[in-house]
């Protein structure tokens, strides 16, 4: 197994300013900034973790079990990020803290490997991407993703990752890699092509076409890469139109699959959305607070039909793709065992969402 480093100080323009401890991690963090227009008022802090493997509760509804997050915290500065109300843990709050204090876990690969090796671990599929997303802006500077890949791929473990970012294709020479032995698959997330929308919901994200433009250049190079049209939000990015739009975009980009979710609200992300809904859309505040009147979730009737925006949409057969004959396919890597794979993974039944989202 060969050795590597995974953080190269000498590409990085930072300089050390204090040190902080924070709930959970045995050391205290370095705080750093980067001397770059879009993160000077952000810190990183960064942590050594103790595991790189995340074991998802049983009761959860995602259709995995382990997960990797590099970060915590994220610079995309989506309003409806129900991933917010966990930087409460580290004594941050969920709103600006969330966008601007970021977690920077620098032995990540390191730990990865070791779990990896572990007789006790069954090789089970590992999704990334699904509580911030590991290519935000400042995986660009650490790299932590290409040790990831890396272990992985040294593992022929199976894995997937949802990010917003076209940054992945960096590496595609690793995910390509990976494709050779064991299954891997990809998800971009696509809520809105219309600026404006996406600019006021999600304003750090890189642009829709870009993001639709890297789910073209994976499945080019094999590498199954569907689209999560998520959230849909009532009044802000339901249009059908607009819809289509991304539908019709993904389609010719090759997506083997695409799912739509409906917004949820959990948590202090009520709050955060709905203040930025009075200042954004404030004729809409009367609709959302009758909506989410009494659940985190939509009414039945309101997913159903948010969801019916985007079934149905056509997608290419996954049959050109390595893949474990075992498994379905679905928005977030494979689901769950099935005796036929299907070509054709269907959005989500009821009120199930990524936690990117």
């Amino acid at each position: 197994m060969c050795e590597h480093t995974f953080v190269r100080w000498d590409n990085l323009t930072i300089t050390a300013e204090e040190q902080a401890a924070l709930p959970g991690y045995r050391e205290p963090a370095v705080v750093r900034h980067f001397d770059a227009p879009e993160a000077l008022d952000t810190r990183f802090y960064e942590v050594r973790a103790k595991s790189a493997l995340n074991r998802v509760p049983e009761r959860s509804r995602m259709p995995f079990r382990w997960t990797i997050n590099p970060y915590r915290g994220c610079s995309h500065s989506c309003l409806y990020c129900f991933a917010r109300p966990t930087h409460t843990y580290l004594g941050f709050d969920a709103g600006r803290d969330f966008e601007r204090e970021i977690v920077v876990k620098v032995n990540v690969p390191e730990v990865l490997r070791v779990e990896l090796a572990r007789s006790s671990w069954k090789g089970e599929h590992v999704a990334m991407g699904t509580n911030t997303d590991p290519y935000q802006w400042v995986e660009g500077r650490y790299k932590l993703m290409r040790g990831i890949w890396e272990a992985l791929r040294d593992a022929a473990n199976p894995c997937s990752v949802l990010t917003k970012s076209p940054l992945l294709l960096r590496d595609l020479d690793l995910m390509r890699e990976i494709a050779a032995v064991t299954a891997i698959s990809a998800n971009l997330s696509v809520p809105a092509v219309d600026e404006k929308a996406r600019r006021a919901s999600e304003p750090h994200t890189p642009n829709p076409r870009a993001r639709l433009e890297a789910v073209a250049e994976l499945n080019r190079a094999g590498i199954p890469t569907g689209v999560l049209v998520a959230p849909l939000m009532p009044g802000i990015n339901d249009d059908p139109r607009q819809v289509q739009e991304i539908l019709e975009a993904a389609t010719e980009a090759g997506a083997t699959g695409i799912s739509g979710i409906a917004l949820h609200l959990r948590g202090e992300v009520r709050g955060i959305f709905m203040e930025w809904l009075r200042s954004y859309r404030p004729d809409l505040v009367e609709r959302y607070e009758e909506l989410y009147a009494r659940s985190a979730y939509a009414p039945r009737a309101e997913q159903e039909r948010l969801h019916a925006l985007v079934r149905g949409a056509p997608m290419r057969p996954p049959s050109a793709f390595r893949r474990d004959p075992r498994r379905d396919y679905g928005p977030m890597g494979p689901t769950r065992a099935s005796p036929s794979p299907s070509a054709h993974p269907q959005p989500p039944a009821g009120p199930q969402q990524a936690s990117l989202f």
